[in-house]
């Protein structure tokens, strides 16, 4: 068995990890201050400021899950697809100039290709958006599968992409390492029994973790690294 240290510095035991799958957005990417900034704009130009809440709940959710918080909780009338279109121009007006990888990215790929290990993206997002940011960075061919929200009938925090994952990678789901931002996600690769290392970010500080194995400070950060290095003796 390998080991994952925990925060109160006891080591558990769990499968060696034989494939790793990436949430996107927050995690690989900083989209999530994007998200939050173009939604701000949205709501601002119907005459209203967030609910302190919003982009908390919104986090790891497909788009129709998500705008339904958001309406739910600004009351907004308008149809969802009204919303949506708006809200993804303004989204990609902003996008070039913010969007960038977040800390450790290519460090934690460089690792695992060194390890042998396949990888995979499990994303709430659409494919076309999930291919289009995998080949803004030169990422496609570094990912053996990829997911995005037409791929599953129910999006995160159910445990369907996570499964789907593993069994597209022919490992047993707790064989995986999940990355995850969001309590969402995180809740999800939890249900689906995977090996759940959350990676929180200065958007989702308010969210519950308690259900991952290890909580990391960045994807470089050693208690993600150290799965993918050496075993720990039993």
């Amino acid at each position: 068995m390998a080991c994952v240290l925990t925060e109160d510095m006891t080591e558990v035991a769990f499968p060696p990890v034989r494939a790793v799958v990436f949430d996107m957005d927050g995690l690989m990417f900083n989209t999530e201050v994007v998200f939050n900034a173009s939604g701000t704009e949205l709501l601002r130009r119907r005459g209203k400021s967030p609910h302190p809440e919003l982009f908390l709940r919104m986090m790891g959710r497909r788009a129709p899950d998500a705008f339904a918080v958001m309406m739910e909780l600004m009351e907004l009338t308008e149809p969802y697809e009204v919303l949506k279109q708006e809200s993804e121009s303004i989204f990609f007006e902003m996008l070039d100039e913010i969007v960038a990888p977040m800390p450790g990215l290519f460090t934690l790929l460089d690792r695992i290709e060194a390890a042998g290990l396949p990888k995979g993206v499990a994303t709430s997002s659409t494919r076309k958006y999930l291919g289009d940011m995998l080949a803004r960075f030169d990422l496609t061919h570094r990912f053996d599968v990829t997911l995005g929200a037409e791929d599953v009938t129910h999006g995160k925090p159910d445990p369907e992409i996570y499964l789907t994952a593993a069994r597209r990678l022919d490992i047993d789901p707790a064989a995986m390492m999940v990355l995850e931002d969001s309590e969402a996600g995180t809740r999800a690769a939890a249900a689906a029994g995977a090996q759940i290392i959350s990676v929180p970010h200065e958007h989702c500080s308010g969210h519950d973790y308690s259900m991952a194995v290890a909580v990391a400070s960045r994807l470089d950060d050693p208690v993600v690294l150290n799965r993918i290095g050496p075993e720990c003796s039993e």
